[in-house]
């Protein structure tokens, strides 16, 4: 088994392969962040924040901190040469026309038919859905980064959410730290597996119906 930072590491290089030279991507909080650590050699990549950036850089080493250098999650950012500013109204214009090529976010729930909760657990407060619900509406390749099963044991990707709605049929791909999965028309297809585990461990952790190929890849063993 890999411990919490293993899996986050794990997970984050998986998505970090999908990047395509010239992508606009937004990476939600949490977990998500951990791709922009792994980008490939010769891919240039412009990650937006929805609270008004295009052109964020990676985390700023302790101390070189600045305040006025935030993302959507309150954690500090830095900027890259070209970094643009703008207001709310520009930013969700960026993601309700449709301009960014990928958002990569966490979840609660994600079902075989690509409906995604990410927002509310009954009976607990929260501040709202903010900027998820525009994400995956309005990007092009929406990938969940997620743990496979809760803490409890209980596996996140089920036939179908319980929990309510952030939108319906809007992932792409799935990437945990067992398996990557890809949502088609005829359901989840099981493309690749964690170098840890196998597909039959793969099949119990996981409520969802699977389709498995012939020939099924590994990933997370570099």
């Amino acid at each position: 088994m890999l411990d919490k930072k293993q899996k986050r590491i794990m997970i984050g290089r998986r998505i970090a392969e999908e990047l395509n030279d010239g992508d606009f991507v937004n990476l939600g909080i949490g977990m998500p962040t951990e791709v922009a650590n792994h980008i490939p050699l010769g891919v240039k990549v412009y990650f937006h924040t929805e609270n008004g950036m295009l052109g964020v850089g990676p985390a700023p080493k302790p101390g070189e901190e600045d305040k006025d250098l935030i993302n959507a999650g309150a954690g500090y950012i830095t900027e890259t040469a070209g970094a643009s500013y703008f207001d709310s109204c520009l930013s969700f214009a960026i993601i309700r026309g449709g301009h960014l090529d990928m958002t990569v976010l966490g979840a609660l729930q994600v079902d075989q038919e690509g409906n995604l909760a990410n927002w509310m657990i009954p009976g607990k407060l929260v501040p709202g859905m903010g900027g998820a619900m525009d994400l995956v509406t309005g990007t092009k390749n929406v990938i969940i980064s997620m743990e496979h099963c809760d803490k409890h044991g209980n596996s996140k990707i089920l036939k179908k959410c319980t929990l309510p709605l952030t939108a319906a049929h809007c992932v792409n791909m799935i990437v945990t730290d067992m398996a990557v999965m890809r949502v088609t028309e005829k359901g989840l297809l099981l493309e690749e597996i964690a170098f840890w585990t196998n597909v039959d461990d793969v099949i119990k952790a996981t409520d969802a119906d699977l389709i498995i190929p012939e020939k099924v890849g590994i990933f997370g063993n570099q």
